[in-house]
């Protein structure tokens, strides 16, 4: 068992955030559902360094405002592996939209994030997110299904 490091963004403009659906990867952990971008740390990244990069890679886009507005813990959450991931949202950034490898990118209504085919802890982060609330969570999965979680705000 190791800990994995990431970044997750979700990117706003207008009322919309812009996800992620993840239809294109084969044996993709987060088939089917919806995500912010972001992924993992490579080897001398800061979360901001893995944060840039990834967003880059994944829609095409330079982020010129972004800020941490979370921590999240998944332990063992691909079965084997804690995952610790740095939360931001980003309200600022430029360049166009490309295809991106992993899923179909789109702009959804703020008011509908909640109604997507989301993991069942994300509905939890994304709306503290929404409610401009700092918080580190740790959220408990076995077999894809939520256990329990536990949340400090700050």
């Amino acid at each position: 068992m190791k800990t994995i490091n990431a970044t997750l963004c979700y990117i706003q403009h207008n009322n919309h955030t812009l996800m992620l659906h993840r239809i294109k990867k084969e044996n993709d952990l987060h088939q089917d559902k919806w995500n912010g971008l972001g992924g993992k740390f490579e080897s001398g990244e800061s979360p901001e360094d893995c944060l840039l990069r990834e967003i880059k890679e994944e829609s095409g886009l330079t982020l010129l405002e972004y800020s941490l507005v979370g921590l999240l813990t998944f332990p063992k959450f691909d079965g084997n592996n804690d995952w610790q991931v740095f939360l931001y949202q980003a309200t600022k950034f430029e360049g166009e939209i490309i295809e991106s490898q992993e899923g179909k990118l789109e702009w959804i209504p703020n008011s509908q994030l909640l109604d997507l085919n989301l993991w069942e802890g994300d509905k939890y982060f994304i709306k503290w997110m929404l409610e401009n609330r700092f918080f580190s969570a740790k959220f408990n999965y076995l077999d894809k299904q939520l256990i329990d979680y536990s949340v400090n705000f700050y």
